[in-house]
């Protein structure tokens, strides 16, 4: 019974392993597959809101998720971040000129009690 176990013990061991290489047929080993890319990128004709970010799904891949995919949504998110800060900077410094030319020309104006 022992000498039975081992026998159809590496018979399937074989059969595993040829299957594997691709044991005798002309196609070769198991067809490499390819690899899951992200569904729903972010979207490229319009800003980036809190829904997309939301929404998005990186696919899973060996290790983790697909470096490539993280790196572009990251790069994505940092691009219009430092464009959305600069352009928050632009029109702070804008209301801030604007403030300082009213106060001044309020600070010019004749009070009604000074016209002749």
């Amino acid at each position: 019974m022992f000498l039975f176990l081992v026998i159809a013990l590496a018979v399937v061991v074989a059969a595993v392993t040829l299957a594997v290489v691709g044991g005798g047929e002309s196609s070769g080993p198991l067809p490499e597959a390819a690899p899951e890319r992200l569904q729903d990128p972010l979207p490229l004709d319009r800003p980036v809101n809190r829904a997309d970010i939301e929404t998005l799904r990186f696919p899973l891949a060996a290790r983790g998720y697909r470096m490539a995919d993280v790196d572009d949504a990251l790069g994505r998110l940092g691009a219009e971040l430092a464009e959305r800060d600069a352009r928050i900077a632009d029109l702070e410094s804008a209301l801030a000129g604007a403030q300082a030319a009213a106060s001044h020309v309020s600070m010019e104006k004749p009070s009604p009690e000074e016209r002749p």
